[in-house]
């Protein structure tokens, strides 16, 4: 046989054994969370048009999209992001609600990018979206349930660094410089490179005032202190709606009791297209990536027929399993095994026995012992598992437990 079979492509791999237990462990503890807030699931395709993700949704560039092509020849995409397909569901079967929807999902999402060599191109995300709410509770809930979610996830430090990208939009707004411009100075900041900046800037018909105040994104990071001073800084309406609506969030998650797990960095400004305001994302030990992201995206159902706010976050749970296993904060509790091995003389007995043992709640592994040397190997394996007992069957009714 060939065995380059055996390989898996680039950007995925297998996940078995205990890490695959841990990884279905760490979802059921996400998805418990999502539940207590009263989010419902959902599932959409793996695979879907291609203009569901198209770059008028700003998700992800083509480039990167694993495309492939159906009987009629129509262009099909692996989902690269959930939020689309997600908006695409609503504007289907919800088209005529003006209910607050809820809704939580669970799936892989792919990457056909080789920006990030050694990042995996298959990624589990678990994420939320609530839909139909404009409101700034409906942010602080967002954020508080993100933060419950890495509290169950077992972390113990980590941070949540929240944005708002209408600050910096009524800003540049003011400066009066083309789209090209803009989008220079935007990734200055977002690289936080203003070195770069205050030299872009300096060869800019920019009034000073104003290069003054984009270079003051350099500082604009920190806790609820930050908003205070990026509010003083500027009389500009549309950016000081920003703050305000920021500081009624930071109140809320002060009831929520999460304000010292949050801080602010006004010159967040990743997806800066795809987001219509609050950004948030979450970073603990361990990885080098956010374990999470989310923020408000107003203008996305609108592409799919439904005008609805909404405000949602995502979840990588590779990630987030890395940096517990990094952190020794692993999922260490497996279930306690039972190994029950048997001659088929003793079939009933075993079979009966596993059968109770079940029904109380335990994991049960059965052996038929064709011949001796199969016992040893068992017992071996047992050992090297650590399970709870070993119990040896022989004939009818008569059970021994090994050592």
């Amino acid at each position: 046989m060939n065995k380059n079979l055996l390989h898996t492509p680039d950007g995925v791999r297998d996940i078995y054994g205990n890490e695959c237990y841990k990884k279905i462990e760490l979802q059921k503890r996400i998805h418990t969370v999502f539940v207590q807030y009263g989010y419902h699931d959902i599932q959409t395709p793996t695979f879907e048009f291609f203009d569901i993700f198209n770059q008028e949704k700003e998700s992800v560039p083509s480039s990167e999209m694993y495309k492939f092509f159906d009987r009629e020849n129509r262009t099909l995409v692996l989902r690269p992001d959930m939020t689309p397909s997600i908006a695409r569901c609503v504007a289907k079967y919800y088209d005529s609600e003006t209910i607050l929807l809820r809704f939580c999902y669970q799936g892989n999402v792919f990457f056909n990018s080789n920006r990030y060599q050694g990042k995996l191109k298959e990624i589990t995300q678990a994420g939320a979206e609530l839909i139909q709410d404009d409101s700034y509770g409906a942010d602080g809930e967002m954020i508080a349930m993100a933060i419950d979610c890495c509290l169950s996830a077992g972390l113990l430090e980590f941070q949540i660094e929240i944005g708002q990208v209408e600050y910096f939009k009524g800003i540049i707004e003011e400066c009066k410089v083309g789209q090209e411009e803009q989008e220079r100075i935007r990734i200055l900041i977002e690289n936080k490179n203003f070195l770069g900046l205050e030299t872009f800037l300096a060869n800019l018909p920019m009034e000073e005032s104003y290069k003054e105040l984009l270079l003051e994104f350099e500082h604009l990071y920190g806790g609820e202190e930050v908003l205070l001073k990026a509010k003083a800084l500027t009389e500009n309406k549309r950016a000081n709606e920003a703050i305000e609506r920021l500081l009624k969030v930071h109140e809320l998650l002060k009831i929520y009791g999460m304000e010292h797990y949050i801080s602010y960095d006004l010159g967040m400004l990743n997806l800066y297209g795809y987001y219509t305001g609050i950004t948030f994302q979450g970073y603990t030990y361990g990885t080098g990536d956010a374990i999470v992201k989310g923020g408000r995206y107003n203008n996305l159902l609108k592409q799919f027929g439904k005008d609805a706010p909404s405000v949602g976050f995502a979840f990588c749970i590779d990630e987030l399993l890395l940096a517990l296993e990094r952190q020794k904060l692993g999922i260490t509790k497996i279930p306690d095994t039972t190994l029950i091995l048997y001659k088929e003389q003793g079939t009933k007995t075993a079979i009966r026995l596993a059968k109770d043992l079940r029904k109380q709640q335990q994991k049960v592994e059965l052996f038929c012992i064709q011949k001796e040397a199969m016992k040893e190997e068992c017992i071996a394996y047992g050992k090297k598992e650590r399970v709870k007992e070993i119990l040896f069957i022989e004939k009818e009714e008569e059970v021994v437990a090994i050592p």
